[in-house]
């Protein structure tokens, strides 16, 4: 049962404070509760800065995420998922980890020309890039930018190859695009669902769309012959992985013909901020839950090891991964490959392909 303290708790928002970013050497703290100052406390309104960058298209080099190139036209994400790995990279442009993450959303607004520009590059074998690897490219300030759209539409005139993986309701405006490349074999899309509770995704990723909007993806882009799958991801133990077997059945009759999962594991100062969540939203099996993914990483809430870190060992970890694989098999999931088409790529313009 989920319990909040009206008082204290920010709804809309994942993170409930601002954790220490271990990149500042100052912090502050407050002393007076009749200061005066705007503190952190006072929930307030999403923030966008624009920055420019030098390259949008980053090689991935680790081995177990699934990508080679990720593409992310926005740093911070509004969606305010409180497990999100995405959260300790916003110390590096000097915010933290927690509330402003959610509420100081960086916007790459040259991300269109800077993608223009890397596909150009001489010797560019088109490699599937990953649309977002990192932060959702479909979180609520696309709506008002529209970045992942021009992403496309450039990636469909270069016949680039795109994966892409979202929680967000919103890539179904772009179904006319995403149909184009499909018929050309150059776009795979897999939606994250790892509940198919609502009142639990309120509280754990309080701006996204609901299960049943996600399934409504699951189901268009199905129809509209765009390869579909879904991310039950990151899955909780003692809170969401007793749903496998409903998510699996409910992606499947919506038309996913794949399916993938991972178990949650807290680096960095998302250790701080999920505790934090979990005993505000669930005090009564808080110290289980906590326990039970420390079980799935070795005694910790962690676990930086390739191979096991995104689906952690022991006993309640292999009984996931074998209730899920159970699940997949019973409902005809992970049965087809999806290889997109490599060979199109061309440069607008140029009298030959580059193959």
């Amino acid at each position: 049962m989920i319990n909040q303290d009206e008082n204290q708790y920010f709804k809309g928002r994942g993170a409930q404070f601002n954790p220490h970013n271990k990149f500042s050497a100052n912090t502050y703290v407050k002393e007076h509760l009749e200061g005066i100052d705007d503190w952190e406390e006072s929930d307030k309104k999403t923030a966008f800065l624009f920055e420019n960058s030098k390259t949008i298209v980053n090689k991935v080099d680790s081995p177990d995420v699934g990508m080679a190139y990720s593409l992310n036209p926005y740093q911070g994400c509004e969606h305010g998922c409180t497990y999100c790995y995405a959260r300790n990279a916003h110390a590096y442009w000097g915010y933290s980890a927690g509330l402003d993450f959610e509420r100081k959303i960086i916007v790459k607004k040259d991300a269109p020309t800077l993608f223009k520009k890397f596909l150009e590059k001489k010797g560019w074998d088109a490699t599937t890039i990953s649309l977002s690897g990192n932060t959702d490219c479909y979180q609520p300030a696309e709506r008002k930018f529209k970045l992942t759209r021009q992403l496309l539409e450039i990636a469909l005139a270069y016949r680039q190859p795109i994966g892409m993986i979202t929680k967000n309701s919103l890539i179904l405006r772009d179904l006319d695009i995403l149909q184009e490349m499909a018929k050309l074999n150059l776009i795979m899309v897999y939606s994250s669902i790892n509940s198919l509770n609502n009142e639990l995704r309120l509280a754990m990723e309080p701006r996204t769309a609901t299960a049943k909007q996600r399934l409504k993806v699951v189901e268009e882009l199905s129809k509209a012959g765009v390869p579909t799958g879904v991310m039950v991801a990151p899955l909780v133990p003692g809170l969401s992985d007793h749903e496998i077997p409903a998510v699996l059945k409910a992606v499947a009759n919506a038309g996913a013909i794949r399916a993938g999962y991972t178990v949650v594991r807290l680096n960095g100062a998302i250790s701080q901020i999920f505790e934090d969540w979990l005993h505000k939203n669930f005090p009564d099996r808080a110290d289980k839950v906590w326990h039970l993914i420390q079980s799935c990483h070795g005694g910790n809430v962690n676990d930086s090891r390739f191979g096991d870190r995104m689906r952690g060992d022991g006993n309640i970890a292999q009984m996931i991964k074998d209730n899920f694989k159970l699940h997949c098999r019973l409902n005809g999931l992970n049965t087809k490959e999806i290889f997109l088409n490599h060979t199109l790529f061309k440069i607008p313009g140029s009298q030959i392909s580059l193959f």
